[in-house]
């Protein structure tokens, strides 16, 4: 089980500094759905990671970043 979370966690990081960075380069507009669902998508990861480690101010940085895109994905409707 441990394995799993250290891989959601890589995962995470991947998602979402990879939309980042491809948004910062111009390849990825901030409301584009593959963006917003990296973020969201990388958020849950990380919100599982963090709860397993018992990183609970980053955990609710998580909880806040996986709203935002879900918001954003419901006002795409």
């Amino acid at each position: 089980m441990n394995i799993l979370i250290e891989i959601m966690g890589w995962i995470a990081s991947a998602l979402i500094v990879g939309c980042y960075f491809f948004n910062i380069r111009g390849k990825l507009q901030a409301n584009s759905p593959l963006y917003i669902w990296g973020n969201l998508v990388g958020g849950i990861f990380f919100i599982i990671n963090t709860f397993y480690h018992q990183a609970y101010p980053s955990m609710m940085v998580n909880i806040v970043w996986v709203i935002i895109a879900v918001a954003a994905l419901l006002k795409k409707k």
